[in-house]
């Protein structure tokens, strides 16, 4: 498991950096203010629960709620920045209609709410 999740750290580490580097540098002569500002925000979260993820990594002896608190927060990342990120862009590749997709940023926070929860669960040993 500690290989899969030291993994996992390693590519939303390197995401982060890439995706805050891209917003920084090629981004924000083209996106609106509002459209920046919703991808600093997405990059925000993600590298905060990046960091999450290692912490809870290279502590982990297998803990079912670190385990679970690992989980969410991954999904957390995909869900709520990566939501953020596409919506920043999407008028800029030409689409209008975002479906259910804006849907997907208030599931991604939930998920980053349940992965901190899942740590109080392990802290008191329930």
């Amino acid at each position: 498991m500690l290989k899969k999740q030291l993994w996992i750290c390693s590519i939303t580490g390197a995401l982060a950096v890439i995706f805050g580097a891209l917003g920084a540098h090629r981004l924000q002569p083209l996106l609106s203010n509002a459209e920046l500002s919703t991808w600093e925000t997405a990059v925000q979260y993600h590298f905060i629960h990046a960091l999450a993820l290692l912490v809870i990594a290279t502590g982990n002896r297998n803990y079912k709620f670190l385990n679970w608190s690992f989980t969410f927060f991954a999904l957390g990342i995909l869900f709520f920045s990566g939501s953020l990120y596409f919506l920043s862009v999407k008028s800029h590749l030409g689409i209008e209609q975002t479906g259910l997709l804006g849907a997907l940023t208030p599931v991604g926070g939930l998920f980053f709410i349940i992965g901190w929860i899942m740590i109080i669960f392990h802290r008191t040993g329930k």
